[in-house]
């Protein structure tokens, strides 16, 4: 027998509680009890994004609220920048693109975070611009790009609402999508929720909704006009997944009583042991030092060591689940995730499997060095 250790940055660990809600006896979506769980967890999913505006639940992926954005936000052939330093910043690009919107590409390296003023600059060339799309967190390289910032330069704009993937971001970093001038914010199920995935949030803003009323792209599934409708009544448009939403229910609930703010500074702490233990064994980092996120920790494989095999050596012979690089960085880097429902010692033991794992392959370290290091931060930063 062998435990098993999921430290992804999504799927996440979902906790105890959250599982048993969801084994419960069915209910139907179309009765007063189930309205009454929808609209409390409405309700804490807008304490949880930072925001007085609406919060609407799809049945989905993450990819299927970064797709309504686009067909709820825009017309075709309507100008709009995404800029991009990783997987899902060039998904946003694609979705664009495939809706026939006409994009103005910012590319970045995924070692790099995107710049501000170079959003600034090209709303200052074409103040007409729709739209601007930015990753908060970009799951495939750990980078944290400032959303802060950049929601400041677009709320100079009248005509251009700001969009931001923060679906390893919600829960993990702060998001302050009212405060900072958010104008669209997704999250997944599957990320800093603590939920399987199949569930996806989209808060919208008052400004959006402005775009919404004039855009012609067709949608009828992810229509956020039906869903504002129907979630003013308690219910939805089409069946939800009733068992994900009572699930996410008491997520939320758990959530709020640990309260946002230590949950962010918990995965804060979490990141800083994780990057703690791996330089402490030699490894370099990924991400940049001014744009590394909570949610997970990206580590360039050592020089002469298969970084696809590292990977394969922590599930098969440890049972700690990590993920690898995606598209060229494939078997150059792997990734370590601290994202939901994780505490110190997740950590360290994912820590112990990364040393003997290393240490199996070849790679000179002592084994002991990361987790003492990792230790360390836990000892000076309770929680």
């Amino acid at each position: 027998m062998r435990k098993r250790y999921l430290m992804t940055p999504g799927p996440t660990p979902v906790p105890a509680e959250v599982l048993l809600s969801m084994a419960e006896p069915i209910i139907h979506h179309r009765t007063p009890e189930f309205s009454k769980i929808l609209a409390q967890v409405v309700e804490d999913l807008k304490y949880v994004f930072e925001t007085r505006g609406d919060v609407l639940l799809f049945a989905s992926s993450g990819t299927g609220v970064m797709e309504s954005s686009v067909v709820n936000c825009f017309s075709p052939g309507d100008k709009v920048v995404v800029s991009r330093n990783g997987k899902f910043g060039d998904r946003n690009y694609h979705l664009a693109k495939t809706y026939g919107l006409d994009v103005v590409d910012l590319q970045y390296e995924w070692t790099s975070v995107i710049e501000p003023d170079d959003i600034a600059a090209e709303l200052e060339k074409d103040p007409h611009i729709k739209g601007v799309f930015v990753t908060q967190s970009e799951t495939s390289s750990g980078v944290l790009n400032d959303v802060k910032a950049v929601g400041k330069i677009v709320r100079g704009y009248t005509e251009a609402v700001l969009i931001v993937d923060s679906i390893t971001g919600i829960g993990a970093v702060e998001c302050k999508t009212d405060e900072w001038g958010l104008d669209v914010v997704m999250t997944g199920s599957q990320k800093g929720l603590m939920l399987p995935p199949g569930l996806a949030a989209v808060s919208v803003s008052e400004k959006a909704w402005g775009h919404v009323e004039k855009a012609r792209l067709p949608r009828f599934y992810f229509d956020w006009t039906k869903a504002k409708k129907s979630i003013a009544k308690e219910t939805t448009p089409f069946t939800p997944p009733v068992s994900l939403i009572i699930g996410l229910g008491k997520a939320l609930a758990l959530i709020r009583e640990e309260g946002l703010e230590s949950v962010i500074g918990r995965h804060a702490i979490l990141a800083e042991a994780v990057r703690a233990g791996v330089v402490a064994l030699g490894l370099k980092l990924f991400a940049p030092p001014e744009g590394r996120g909570n949610a997970v920790t990206p580590v360039w494989a050592p020089e002469g060591v298969d970084g696809g095999r590292i990977p394969k050596i922590m599930s098969d012979k440890y049972g700690v689940t990590i993920a690898g690089g995606q598209d060229e960085y494939k078997g150059k880097i792997f990734r370590l995730g601290h994202l939901g429902y994780f505490d110190r010692f997740d950590i360290i033991t994912t820590l112990s499997a990364l040393e003997m794992t290393l240490n199996e392959l070849g790679y000179p370290i002592e084994l002991g060095m990361g987790v003492a290091a990792a230790e360390v931060i836990f000892e000076e930063n309770p929680f």
